[in-house]
């Protein structure tokens, strides 16, 4: 079958092998009727500027971007939204004749598999987020936006956690108490705890204290596809039972690229359900 050659798309990154973009991009196209041609693309280290340039030579109108060049991706986008400026990363960009317009679709990827996809609302609850890092500073201005009743940002440096806790004051007037504390310093339970630090990628626990669960609480862990990560598992021992991992955000992440591109907005309940791994 041939593509329309202005229909290519593609994730980049390195590695890139264990992308599951191009199965979801894939399958949200054959559900909604629409006829695109996704790839992977494994640009050099220090070649990602190369690499775009030539895909969109060849006719490429839109890019997913993964590790590590989602800060090359930052750099290379001529027209940056609120979402990527925040950030400071893109992790989409769409291409229309010299313009390279660039998003960053995580944060409101991860709200949007809490709120909608888990049924568990933020507005009024306490909200504590693991980690300092690209991955946290993407998700503020979504989460702020839910009104939660206190959002409490922990990190093993300190500094960076309440740098980050001053950049969200920044952006919402303080509506929202923010508060960047270290991990030995949080007091008090809470209603959704999030593990966007990358303890689990490395199989680690976060020194946090099993006490911060409130019962009946939400347990997220942003990593997906690695079972019951230490975290989650902390929060078994806990009491936890409404855990989850990152498939959804992953899923809804793709869904928001993939409406910034078509104008059509896919479901996303058949691929969650394809991706989900069991929290064993």
């Amino acid at each position: 079958m041939t593509h329309p050659i202005s229909d290519r798309y593609a994730v980049i990154g390195n590695p890139i092998e264990q992308s599951k973009s191009p199965l979801i991009h894939t399958a949200f196209a054959q559900v909604m009727g629409q006829v695109i041609h996704y790839t992977k693309l494994l640009a050099p280290l220090d070649g990602f500027a190369a690499a775009v340039d030539a895909f969109r030579a060849s006719g490429g109108r839109g890019m997913n971007v993964t590790a590590p060049f989602k800060l090359d991706a930052f750099a290379y986008a001529t027209d940056l939204a609120p979402s990527a400026q925040m950030a400071g990363a893109v992790n989409a960009m769409k291409f229309e004749g010299d313009k390279v317009y660039a998003e960053n679709f995580d944060g409101v990827g991860l709200v949007r598999d809490v709120v909608h996809n888990l049924q568990c609302p933020l507005k009024g609850r306490r909200v504590l987020i693991l980690g300092a890092g690209g991955a946290t500073r993407g998700a503020l201005l979504p989460l702020l936006a839910e009104h939660p009743a206190e959002l409490v940002i922990v990190n093993r440096t300190v500094a960076k956690a309440q740098e980050l806790a001053a950049l969200a004051q920044q952006h919402q007037s303080g509506q929202v108490p923010v508060v960047g504390l270290g991990y030995e310093a949080v007091q008090g339970v809470f209603d959704v705890v999030l593990n966007a630090s990358s303890s689990s990628l490395s199989a680690e626990l976060p020194p946090l204290p099993a006490s911060v669960f409130r019962p009946g609480c939400l347990a997220y862990d942003l990593t997906y596809g690695k079972g019951l990560t230490p975290f989650l598992k902390l929060a078994q021992q806990a009491g936890v039972t409404h855990l989850a991992d990152g498939v959804g955000m992953l899923a809804e992440q793709a869904a928001e690229a993939f409406a910034w591109w078509r104008g059509v907005r896919p479901d996303t309940a058949a691929v969650i359900q394809k991706l989900t791994v069991p929290l064993v």
